[in-house]
């Protein structure tokens, strides 16, 4: 059989797209200093937002970052219904002792 008439079985190889950046995974340092940045008690949240929504910043960082503001909007969002549910039980308490000792 001639090799030049025949297609081949297999689709060619993707070729590189030299438009995105390369990112290399995270090393253990790299996290271990980020994690350090976070104790900073402004700086992180800003640098959890700049991290998040950064467009120069590592992937699996930014995702991460992305992941932990769902996080925290979903603590807020039940420390306030906890809140709200824990006082209402107390109003509730007190106007019934009250009501017992008036």
């Amino acid at each position: 059989m001639n090799d030049d008439n025949q297609q081949s079985q297999y689709p060619p190889p993707p070729q590189p797209y030299y438009g995105e950046r390369q990112w290399p995974p995270m090393k253990v340092g790299e996290w271990l200093i980020t994690r350090l940045l976070l104790i900073i008690p402004i700086a992180n949240i800003v640098l959890t937002l700049i991290w998040a929504f950064g467009s120069d910043v590592n992937p699996s960082k930014k995702t991460y970052f992305q992941a932990e503001l769902i996080i925290w909007a979903i603590s807020i969002v039940l420390s306030v219904i906890l809140s709200v549910l824990f006082a209402a039980t107390l109003m509730a308490l007190a106007s019934n002792f009250f009501a017992i000792f008036s």
